[in-house]
């Protein structure tokens, strides 16, 4: 009866919808090697023995082998047969069985995941904790919001994470094993590379949300009652979780799915490993495979996910006597993202006059001097001419596709029960099958990397505008709106598009250097720019493996990127929910919540 009535309430269509989308993807990846026009039996071979010259005898067995003649309706008829067998069909490559090495790689990638989980709450709970201590201490009047280090980070590029903990940490200093996965001491220095920009993300986002919790009226009713403190401010961290649990789910699928540059560095077999080599061979049943158990953890992921903000908000969603977690309120002016902008602005004023491109291998990996502020790389280019005429590309690119995810978000975040399954399925596809997809429907060139992290970067802001429409439909006064007459178009524009564009749109500023790190990391893997173009990606995979002789060649295009994230995040901070009773909200904020009422013991 409980599945009679949930189906009749819509979970039958949304079932349906998440099933035509994993079949649409599942066909597409089938089809990988007919729409990028490229003979998969060729590709296959080169993948089994490179030095085999590929005669056309050889290549007629290949074909003879793997049935490439029933055409690609006909192979994809036959994996989808087997599949509902339980057969998930051979590798091209080595023969072997599909289901158990998935299933293998699967397994490393959930256990690295669960400790970059670890890691990413422990970080969030570090970047937050100054907030939750002046909440509990009712002390958060005129408090400056920090963030910096968030910002720094959140703008690691986890390659360059992990290849800094595998050289330093690993090799020099010994403490930890570097390479391989033979038991949980190796899981530690991934989880970390792993771990710590997605805790500072998340961090800066609870963050964010704490100061409203604790002016709600029961944070302080119950100040004013003795409660304690820190049992306010469990609370309070408890009534924002929600709104950030949809993204959390995000980070589960993409840190399991989407760590491939880790697992390359630290030799990790893990799912994302596995199904880049698959889509680099063409192996198309791994690939497949692979794509399949990446969707089903993002399906049960996001069904997670919502039973787990239900039962933490409890009967207030269907009742309606939530308090706005977005209320109006004045933005403090700050110096911060301009001086970042003007840090960022003189880094590219002094290397745009210089050539990127000019060659000197007599000055191969020299220290910063007067003549190379930055240093040279190993073909003795100046590297600060490198990182500005590199920003011009990278930060220009990250901008127009941070605009475009945030619209795309917003819009898509409005009917979630058509965007909540596009979303898991988008969030599944790892960064770099996504490259190799729009790569062969548009063709190889300089758009592809932007086109590919365009196609999924709107999946985290679509998920957080339906989770805070979902809590701002359940307030109170909406609540009283709604039994004033107002409309729903009223309701929308005049309520919950106010509530939830500044958020969403600090959300997609925080996302910004996120955004040219995909970009930076599709370079680091070989999908990006190509040499001698001087994007920033290309910068750091170039220069990475010399940063133990010429450390400055990798430090100087992070810090910039650094910078970028330092920029965003203050930046964000300005953009709050525009009132006309702004001024009277934040005065009643301000003298509520401050030291002259009770003191919580």
């Amino acid at each position: 009866m409980k599945i009679g009535k949930a189906l009749a309430r819509g979970g039958g269509p949304t079932l349906l919808w998440r099933a035509v989308l994993t079949a649409l993807l599942l066909c597409g990846i089938g089809l990988l090697p007919w729409l990028s026009r490229t003979d998969p039996a060729l590709t296959v071979l080169k993948a089994r023995s490179a030095e085999r010259a590929p005669s056309p005898e050889v290549l007629a067995a290949v074909r003879d082998e793997l049935a490439l003649d029933a055409g690609p309706l006909g192979l994809l008829g036959q994996w989808f047969g087997g599949l509902l067998h339980g057969d998930a069909g051979r590798s091209w490559i080595s023969g072997a069985e599909v289901a158990p090495s998935v299933t293998e790689a699967l397994g490393v990638s959930l256990l690295l995941m669960a400790g970059a989980l670890t890691v990413a709450v422990a970080t969030a709970g570090s970047v937050c904790a100054r907030t939750l201590r002046r909440g509990a201490g009712r002390r958060l009047a005129g408090r400056r919001r920090g963030g910096d280090g968030a910002a720094l980070l959140a703008s690691l590029p986890e390659f360059l994470t992990a290849s800094v903990l595998a050289t330093v940490v690993g090799v020099q200093l010994g403490w930890l094993p570097a390479l391989g996965w033979y038991g949980p001491r190796w899981t530690l220095l991934p989880a970390l590379a792993l771990g710590l920009p997605a805790g500072a993300l998340l961090g800066r986002m609870l963050d964010d949300l704490l100061p409203s919790a604790f002016a709600e009226p029961w944070a302080l009713a119950a100040a004013a009652r003795g409660v304690s403190g820190r049992s306010i401010a469990r609370q309070s961290v408890r009534r924002c979780v929600p709104g950030l649990l949809p993204n959390l789910g995000l980070f589960v699928v993409g840190l399991t799915g989407g760590a491939v540059a880790v697992e390359q560095i630290f030799d990790i077999p893990g799912l994302g490993r596995t199904t880049l080599q698959a889509a680099l061979a063409q192996d198309l049943p791994v690939l497949q495979a692979g794509t399949l158990a990446l969707v089903l953890l993002a399906a049960v992921a996001g069904g997670v996910v919502r039973l787990t903000a239900r039962l933490l908000i409890g009967p207030a969603l269907r009742d309606g006597s939530l308090q706005s977690l977005h209320r109006p309120a004045p933005t403090a002016p700050r110096t911060a993202p301009l001086l970042y902008g003007a840090a960022l602005l003189g880094v590219m004023a002094l290397g745009l006059p210089r050539d990127p491109l000019a060659l000197d291998t007599t000055l191969r990996l020299q220290p910063p001097s007067w003549a190379h502020p930055f240093g040279t790389d190993a073909l003795g280019r100046d590297v600060l001419a490198r990182i500005a005429h590199g920003a011009l590309d990278t930060l220009a690119l990250a901008l127009a596709i941070s605009a475009a995810a945030l619209l795309t978000g917003l819009l898509l975040g409005l009917v979630p029960r058509f965007s909540g399954p596009l979303v898991d399925t988008v969030n599944a596809l790892p960064p770099v099958l996504a490259a190799l997809l729009v790569t062969a429907v548009t063709g190889s060139g300089p758009e592809t990397p932007a086109l590919a992290v365009a196609a999924v970067a709107w999946a985290p802001l679509a998920a957080h505008t339906a989770a805070l429409l979902r809590q701002e439909r359940a307030t109170t006064h909406l609540l009283a709106t709604r039994a004033l007459g107002a409309g729903p178009f009223h309701l929308l524009r005049h309520e919950l598009l106010p509530a939830v564009v500044p958020p969403v749109t600090r959300h997609a500023l925080l996302r910004l250097p996120g955004i040219a790190l995909a970009l930076a990391a599709l370079g680091f893997l070989g999908l990006g720019a190509q040499p001698p173009s001087p994007e920033w990606g290309l910068l750091l995979a170039e220069n990475q493996p010399y940063v133990e002789r010429a450390p400055w060649a990798v430090l100087a295009p992070a810090a910039v990127l650094a910078l970028l994230g330092a920029l965003a995040v203050t930046a964000a901070d300005g953009v709050r929910r525009p009132s006309p009773i702004g001024r009277r909200w934040a005065s009643r904020r301000t003298a509520l919540p401050s030291d002259g009422g009770r003191e919580a013991p």
